[in-house]
C-alpha cells in the first residue's frame, strides 16, 4: 500500500521537509514519501545533477520542492540553504539529517584526515543542519530525524569511523531533544539496516557479503528506502507528537544478532582480494 493512503495530503500540506543529503539513496527515499503525503520539500547535497534529478522525481509526485547545492560540513552554506527555502517554500517545520559518508578501512589503515571526513559529514553535518535550521525549527516547533546506524551501538570490524560518528549522532539527538524540547520541537533518530540499491550497500558489500549479511537479517531481505520514509513521516505526523528523543529501528532485526556474520564477510573478502593480489603477482612473475 502507499503511504499517502495512510496519511491525507492536507496533514503535510502546510510542511516543509529539509533533507540534507537528498539527492540520492536513502534520503531520496524520504523526500519523496514526504512529497507523496503533500509536503513541500527541499534537498542539497553536493552533486547539482544528482540534485536536479531528484528534485525532478519529486515533482513528479505533485511536490513543491527547492534543491541547493550545499555540503553539510560548511555551515555558512548550510545557513544560507535554509534562508532560501524559508524564502521559496515557507520556514521548515521538518528537518532530515541524512548526509553521510561510509567505506570499509581497518583502523590502523585509515588516515587521519579520513576518520575526521566521517566525523565531519555525518556528526558535524548534523549539527551544522540543525543549528542553521533551529530559528526556523524554533517559529515552527518543528521535527528533526537524524539518520543513524547500527554501527552507532553494536561494533562492526572497519568501521571505527562510522561508529564513532553514528554514536555521536545519538547523543547529539537526545541533548537537544533535552535542550530544546521546552521550546517545541521534538528529535529522534532512525537506525536503518542495510537497505537496497543504495550506494552504502554497494559499497560495503559485494555479492558474497550480500549474502551473509541476508542470513544476519531475521526477516531475510534488505530493506527498501521508502520503508525508511514511512518511519519519517510516522515521527513527522501528530500520532507521534509525544514521541521525542528516542531511536526508531528499522533493521529488520538484523542487529539483534549482532555483527559476527558482516565481519567475517568482510575478513573473507579481504582474503580472496589478497589471494588474487598474489596470484596476479605470481603470474606476472613467470
Amino acid at each position: 500500500m502507499k503511504i499517502s493512503e495512510f496519511y491525507p495530503r492536507e496533514v503535510f500540506a502546510n510542511r516543509t521537509v529539509f533533507v540534507t543529503g537528498g539527492g540520492s539513496g536513502i534520503n531520496l527515499g524520504i523526500a519523496k514519501s514526504y512529497a507523496a503525503v503533500g509536503a513541500k520539500v527541499a534537498i542539497c547535497g553536493r552533486t547539482e545533477e544528482k540534485l536536479d534529478h531528484a528534485k525532478s522525481e519529486l515533482e513528479a509526485l505533485g511536490a513543491k520542492t527547492h534543491a541547493v547545492v550545499a555540503d553539510v560540513r560548511d555551515y555558512d552554506a548550510l545557513q544560507h540553504a535554509c534562508d532560501q527555502i524559508q524564502v521559496s517554500l515557507g520556514p521548515i517545520t521538518d528537518l532530515v539529517c541524512g548526509a553521510a559518508g561510509n567505506f570499509l578501512c581497518s583502523a590502523n589503515e585509515m588516515s587521519a584526515n579520513a576518520f575526521r571526513t566521517v566525523i565531519d559529514i555525518d556528526l558535524m553535518g548534523t549539527f551544522n543542519a540543525t543549528r542553521a535550521a533551529f530559528e526556523q525549527l524554533k517559529e515552527t516547533k518543528g521535527c528533526v530525524l537524524m539518520v543513524s546506524a547500527g554501527q552507532a551501538y553494536m561494533p562492526y570490524t572497519h568501521q571505527a569511523h562510522a561508529g564513532a560518528a553514528k554514536a555521536g549522532i545519538e547523543n547529539l539527538a537526545k541533548n537537544l531533544a533535552l535542550e530544546w524540547g521546552p521550546l517545541g520541537i521534538r528529535i529522534n533518530t532512525v537506525v536503518p539496516g542495510p537497505i537496497e540499491g543504495t550506494e552504502g550497500v554497494k559499497r560495503l558489500a559485494d555479492e558474497k557479503q550480500k549474502h551473509m549479511m541476508l542470513q544476519s537479517i531475521p526477516l531475510r531481505r534488505l530493506g527498501l528506502p521508502e520503508e525508511i520514509g514511512q518511519v519519517a513521516v510516522f515521527l513527522s505526523s501528530p500520532m507521534a507528537a509525544y514521541i521525542t528523543g528516542s531511536q526508531i529501528v528499522c533493521d529488520g532485526g538484523m542487529n539483534l544478532s549482532g555483527s559476527a556474520l558482516f565481519n567475517m564477510g568482510v575478513h573473507q573478502a579481504q582474503a580472496a582480494r589478497a589471494a588474487h593480489a598474489t596470484k596476479s603477482s605470481n603470474d606476472q612473475e613467470e
